[in-house]
C-alpha cells in the first residue's frame, strides 16, 4: 500500500465532503432553525481542515492514478470510516450519547435505516434531513459520487469504483469508468427529483417528500415521521414508495441502457431482474393470500401492504407501512426469508444480491451433474456470459463469509440480549442493511437503543462490513495490505 497515495486521495475527497456538509447547513437556514446549522459548519470546517492536513504537498495530486487495488481498497476504507465519524459530531451536538450518535451515522451513511430515536419531536427538523441526506450520499457509494465528478479520479476512479461496489464490472456503460459514474448518478438523481414531485403531488408536505425520496431511493428507510408511511395515511404514497423502492433495487446501469438507450431487450434476457420481479410477485401473492384468509386485511388492502413490505424488505430499505409484527407468523417467515436475498447488484440495496443465488444455484447444478459424468466440461454462465472460475472462487468466497458472519453476529447477539428473536433478526438486518428487524426491541414499530452497548457495537460491525461488501474488510486481514511502500525519485527529471 502506498501510503501517500492513499491519503493524498482521502485528503481530496475530505475537502469535496466539507462542500457537501453545506448542504444540512443551507437547510436549517431555510427551515428556520438556525441554531441546528452550528454542528454542520463546524463538522464542515473539520472535514476540511483534515482535508489540509493528510496531503502531502510534495507530490501533485496526478499521481492519485496511480493507485493500486490495495490502494484503491484502502480509500474505501478510510473514506466511509472518516465519514461515520464526521456524521457523528452533529448526532453529538442535537444530545445523543457518543455511542448512539455513532450508530446512528454509521446506519445513515450505510443506507441501513435502523435507528436508535425513540421520540421524534425531540429533535429539529434539519437533524431528520441530515439522516436521510446521509443514506442519500452513501446509498449508491461516496466514492462513485466523487469518481462521476472528480477529474483527479479520472483514472484511478477505476480501482476506487470496483473497489466500492464490487461485483459491478459488467455494468460498465462506457470505457471511462468516470462517464460510467456520471450515468448512474444521473440516474439516481432522476429517480429522486421525480420522487419528491410525485409525492408532493399527493399532498405530502415538501420537507418530508424531500427526506422521503432522499431514503427511498437511496434503499435506506429513515423517515422523518416515527411511525414511517402510516403517518401518512394515503395509500397514493404508500404505492408511490413501493414503486420507486422497485427502482432503487433495480440495476442502475440496466436502468440507464432501458431507459436512455432503449435496450429493452437488455431487460428481459437479465437473469438477476427476472429473478428479481419473480421473486416480488411471488412473494407478494403468498403474503396478501394470508393475511386475507386469516381476516386481517380485506384483499386490495392485503396487496397493498404485502408488496410494500416485501419490496421495502428484499431492496433492504427498510420503510414501514403496517407494523407487520402484527401479521400471523406464516407471513412473517416469509418477510424473513427476504430478508437473506437483497435485489440487484449495481442498485443501492444492500444483502447478499440476487445474482450470487443464481450463481450458487448454477453452481450447486453443475456439481451434480459432474456427479453423474465427471469428465464433462460445464461452463458457468450468467446472461450468457462465461464466468471465470476466479470469479466463481470469489463468489463461493462472499457467500461463505456473509452467512458465516451472519451466524457468529446473530449468535453473540442472542447470548447478550437472551433474545433469540432479537438477536436473529437484528444481525440479519444489519447485515443486510435492512434496518428494521422483528420483536419488540428491534422491529419497525421499535428501536435499537435499547439494546446494550456491546450490541450497538456488533450491528455498527455488520452495517459496515455489510455496506461494503466485506472485500475491503477481508482484504485488511491479509497481512500484504499492511506493507507501506516508499515513492521512489518519483520527481526525478
Amino acid at each position: 500500500m502506498n501510503l501517500v497515495y492513499v491519503l493524498n486521495s482521502v485528503s481530496l475527497i475530505l475537502r469535496y465532503i466539507s462542500v457537501l456538509l453545506l448542504i444540512p447547513f443551507i437547510c436549517a437556514i431555510v427551515v428556520g432553525e438556525y441554531w441546528a446549522a452550528i454542528p454542520f459548519i463546524g463538522t464542515s470546517i473539520i472535514s476540511f481542515c483534515f482535508g489540509f492536513l493528510f496531503r502531502d504537498k510534495t507530490h501533485n495530486e496526478e499521481e492519485i492514478n496511480n493507485l493500486s487495488k490495495t490502494d484503491a481498497l484502502a480509500i474505501v476504507l478510510l473514506t466511509w470510516i472518516l465519514m461515520f465519524f464526521l456524521g457523528t459530531i452533529p448526532f453529538i451536538y442535537f444530545g445523543l450519547s457518543p455511542i448512539n450518535a455513532l450508530f446512528e451515522s454509521v446506519s445513515g451513511v450505510t443506507a441501513t435505516g435502523a435507528t436508535i430515536l425513540s421520540d421524534f419531536s425531540l429533535y429539529p427538523k434539519t437533524m431528520f434531513f441530515w439522516r436521510s441526506f446521509s443514506q442519500w450520499i452513501g446509498g449508491l457509494g461516496i466514492l462513485v459520487l466523487f469518481t462521476a465528478i472528480l477529474p483527479q479520479f479520472s483514472i484511478a476512479g477505476r480501482q476506487m469504483f470496483f473497489a466500492e461496489l464490487p461485483g459491478s464490472k459488467d455494468n460498465k456503460l462506457t470505457p471511462r469508468i468516470r462517464q460510467t459514474a456520471a450515468a448512474l448518478w444521473g440516474v439516481y438523481l432522476i429517480l429522486t427529483l421525480l420522487e419528491i414531485c410525485i409525492l408532493a403531488y399527493f399532498k405530502m408536505p415538501l420537507f418530508d417528500a424531500i427526506c422521503t425520496s432522499l431514503s427511498t431511493i437511496a434503499a435506506g428507510g429513515f423517515s422523518p415521521q416515527q411511525t414511517s408511511m402510516i403517518a401518512y395515511g394515503s395509500s397514493k404514497i404508500i404505492w408511490t414508495v413501493a414503486i420507486f423502492m422497485f427502482f432503487a433495487g433495480f440495476n442502475f446501469a440496466l436502468q440507464y441502457k432501458v431507459f436512455f438507450l432503449r435496450k429493452i431487450k437488455d431487460l428481459i434476457k437479465d437473469e438477476e431482474f427476472r429473478l428479481y420481479f419473480f421473486i416480488v410477485i411471488l412473494f407478494t401473492a403468498l403474503i396478501s393470500v394470508t393475511l386475507t384468509t386469516h381476516n386481517i386485511y380485506d384483499f386490495s388492502t392485503s396487496i397493498k401492504e404485502a408488496f410494500f413490505q416485501v419490496i421495502s424488505i428484499i431492496t433492504t430499505t427498510g420503510f414501514a407501512s403496517v407494523d407487520y409484527n402484527e401479521w400471523n407468523l406464516r407471513a412473517k417467515i416469509f418477510l424473513f426469508i427476504l430478508m437473506f436475498t437483497g435485489a440487484s447488484i449495481g442498485s443501492a440495496t444492500g444483502g447478499v444480491k440476487l445474482i450470487r443465488l443464481v450463481f450458487i444455484f448454477k453452481y450447486m447444478k453443475r456439481q451434480i451433474a459432474k456427479i453423474h459424468h465427471p469428465n464433462g466440461v460445464y461452463p458457468m454462465k450468467i446472461n450468457r456470459v462465461i464466468i471465470s472460475e476466479d470469479v466463481v472462487r470469489q463468489m463461493i468466497s462472499f457467500v461463505f463469509f456473509y452467512y458465516g458472519i451472519f451466524v457468529i453476529t446473530a449468535v453473540a447477539l442472542i447470548l447478550i440480549e437472551q433474545d433469540a428473536i432479537t438477536g436473529i433478526s437484528a444481525a440479519i438486518a444489519t447485515l443486510g442493511n435492512i434496518g428494521p428487524a422483528f420483536g419488540a426491541v428491534v422491529g419497525p414499530m421499535g428501536g435499537y437503543s435499547d439494546l446494550s452497548v456491546v450490541s450497538k457495537l456488533i450491528c455498527i460491525f455488520n452495517m459496515f462490513i455489510g455496506r461494503l461488501e466485506l472485500i475491503p474488510f477481508l482484504a485488511i486481514l491479509h497481512p500484504d495490505f499492511w506493507s507501506f511502500k516508499r515513492l521512489n525519485n518519483l520527481h526525478k527529471k
